[in-house]
């Protein structure tokens, strides 16, 4: 059974922290409308972070940062498992993330998590991920 969870207007790394402990417990889980995910801050801060991300390591040789939404998010996500280790990359393999919504998940029921929702945000500023992403030169 996988839990399908609606990203819009969630914070990415409370989103990342959230999953990866469920994922680590042993759920399977998938993320649509990634692309609407916030970032909080101000707009010239987050985006100058993840210039600064993209931009690190070599073209030739990595380190690589991704430019879709859906592989941020992954990336982030990854950021919260102990990935080298075998529980940590079975459970990077049970989270998937999607920009919009799957035929397979049209019908089915989406989860929002309330305590990652963009309400409890102190500071009006915030950022999309669709909007970061296409900063980074996106075309998804």
């Amino acid at each position: 059974m996988v839990t399908v969870i609606n990203g819009d207007g969630l914070i990415l790394g409370r989103l990342a922290s959230t999953v990866a402990r469920r994922a680590l417990a042993g759920e399977e889980i998938a993320i649509v409308n990634i692309e609407k995910v916030i970032i909080s801050g101000s707009r010239a801060r987050v985006l100058g972070n993840y210039y600064h991300k993209r931009e690190r390591g070599s073209t030739d040789w990595g380190p690589y940062f991704p430019r879709r939404p859906d592989h941020v998010a992954k990336r982030t996500i990854r950021g919260m498992l102990p990935y080298k280790r075998p529980r940590g990359i079975d459970a990077f393999k049970r989270i998937k993330c999607y920009v919009g919504v799957p035929v397979q998940f049209a019908g089915a029921e989406l989860e929002v998590i309330e305590n990652v929702h963009m309400d409890r945000l102190n500071n009006p500023q915030f950022v999309t991920l669709a909007a970061v992403c296409t900063a980074l030169g996106s075309k998804f």
